[in-house]
Parts: structure tokens; sequence; C-alpha cells
């Protein structure tokens, strides 16, 4: 145990010394001067004993209050709630498509800021973007606004590959570059860990044009214990998006994003049914650590001392039938 103010623990112990010592001086000089009149108190004896508990009990009140003052601390362990959410955003071309207005990526955009906004700072969120290959554009981080800055700065471009978008989000998780492996090479899998508390948020429309296999690369994401969680941006009727001067049909693949989830224990969520992510944040799979916090205990003392004040005012009233 620290003390902010150390000096008025001196004070609180010179106090408290010195009333005892007073209180003491006090009793003696009745006695005496009950004596020098040949008399003698008449509650003296062992019943005499207790006039003196509820004075003590007051001084030693006083003493905490003191002690309060000095503002007691300590480092204890603390419970808390973390985990790692990777938000994996599509922004391929068709993520500009209109069946979700204003488009499809600015849908996906309001969805994970709202679902940004709702996790506790012991949640860590990166960010990353893919189309045809993918980036790591903000690395996990506590610092939400970041993530959701990043998150605002997305734009669209290129074609859609799924599959890296698992890996690279894999990658932000573990802190190292990770590949399927070569069967035909007889490459075992990558020794990634076991990531229990990570969870990946892939938001895209489903169209995967090529690229890692979405399906391998979710199995492999299972074997570290990260889950994947799916939402599925636009709508299964589609639409028409203009790439290059061309009119390219673009609808929801929801198979496809179901089946990378179902194959991590995840779940698919559509977007235009799930208020921007509303309940998403519900189904992470957060652990409980412990850390270490400079946690006050000015309020254990204050309320030690009050709960000492009472029983000495009780006693006082029980016992003499007044306080003073």
């Amino acid at each position: 145990m620290t003390f902010r103010y150390p000096l008025l623990v001196v004070v609180a112990a010179v106090v408290g010394v010195g009333l005892v010592a007073a209180y003491r001086w006090l009793q003696h000089r009745r006695e005496s001067a009950l004596a020098a009149a040949g008399l003698r108190a008449a509650n003296a004896g062992r019943k005499g004993l207790r006039r003196h508990i509820p004075p003590l009990v007051f001084l030693t009140a006083l003493v905490f209050l003191l002690i309060g003052v000095a503002r007691p601390q300590a480092t204890v362990a603390v419970p808390r709630s973390a985990g790692t959410v990777i938000l994996a955003f599509d922004v391929s071309n068709s993520m500009a498509a209109k069946d979700l207005a204003p488009n499809r990526l600015a849908a996906a955009q309001a969805a994970a800021v709202s679902f940004v906004k709702e996790q506790p700072d012991t949640v860590d969120i990166g960010l990353v973007a893919f189309s045809q290959g993918a980036l790591t554009t903000q690395l996990p981080t506590d610092d939400h606004e970041a993530t959701i800055a990043a998150i605002n700065r997305l734009t669209v471009s290129g074609g859609t590959s799924l599959g890296q978008a698992i890996l690279a989000s894999l990658s932000a998780i573990v802190g190292k570059t990770v590949g399927l492996p070569d069967p035909a090479a007889g490459q075992p899998p990558q020794d990634l860990g076991y990531w229990r508390s990570a969870t990946i948020v892939l938001l895209s429309d489903g169209e995967d044009t090529g690229g890692p296999d979405a399906a391998a690369a979710a199995e492999l994401t299972a074997t570290a214990g990260v889950r994947i969680e799916s939402v599925g941006v636009g709508t299964v009727e589609g639409t028409t998006v203009e790439v290059d001067g061309y009119q390219v049909a673009t609808a929801l693949n929801e198979e496809l994003l179901t089946e990378v989830a179902d194959l991590t224990a995840g779940s698919y969520h559509r977007a235009a049914d799930a208020q921007a992510l509303g309940s998403l944040h519900e189904s992470l799979d957060l652990r409980i650590t412990a850390q270490d916090e400079l946690v006050e205990l000015t309020a254990v003392a204050v309320g030690i001392a009050l709960l000492l004040l009472t029983i000495g005012g009780l006693l006082m009233i029980t016992w003499f039938g007044r306080i003073v």
C-alpha cells in the first residue's frame, strides 16, 4: 500500500498517540482528584472499563479519517473483458453498387462505425481493406477513434478476393504473415497458436473473383480458434455497377459468406436486416484477463471511520444513555 500524501500518515500516527496519551492523562487526573477528596469513582472496577471503550473507538475513527486524507492506494488485479476484432472490408468495384443506400460501401462503413462505438476500450480493433489483394490499414488498437477514421477513408477499386481478406486478417491477429499450405508439396499448416478471443468481421457482397480459396482460408482460421462473423452487404436481387465504362451485374452471394462463417463456428448476418450490425457485438467471445491497476482506498478508510463513529455512538447511548 502507498499513500499520495505520506506525511499525513505520520500526522495520523502522532495525533493518535497524542490523543491516547491525553485521554490517559485526563483519566489519571480525574482519579487523583477523586482520591484526594477521599472519594472513589462510582464506576470503578471491571464495569468501569466500559467507559473507556467508546472514547477509544472515537479516537480510532479519527485516525482512520486522517489516513483517508492521506489518500491510500494499492495495486490490485482488476478483471476485464478483452479481445481482438479485425474488420475486413470489401472495397472492390462492386461495393459502389446502390442497392443499399447510398451505396454498399457507405452502408457498410456506417454499420462498422456503429459497431466500433459499441465496443469497450478493452477490445482492440483493426482494419483490413481488400479487393483483389488485401492491405492492413489499421493494426489492432484500443484507439477506436483511429479505427473509425480509417474506416471513413475507404474507397472502392479492383476485384474481390475473400481468401486474401481472411488470410490478411488472420495475419494481423497472430502478428505474422499467414498463407495456405501447399498440399502438393507436402507442406504442413503453419502453427498459428490459439486465439479464442479474436474475431474477424467480414463485410462483403461475397462476390469472389479470384485469389486463395476462401473456404480453405476459413478452415485455417478455425484451427487458430478465430471465428469469422460474415456480413452480407447488398441484395440478393442485385443491380448493376459501372466499371471502366461498362455496366457490370452484381448481387449478394450469401452462400459463400455463410460457408466461411460456418467453417469457423461463426454466423452470417445480412447488413440490411442487422440494423448496422446492431447486435453483432453481443456474439463476440471475449476473454477475461487481469490487469494491475492502482486503486485509491480513501473511501474504504472513510467508511471504516464512519462505521466506528456509529458503533461508538451506539455504545454511548446503550451503556450511558447519552453520547457525551
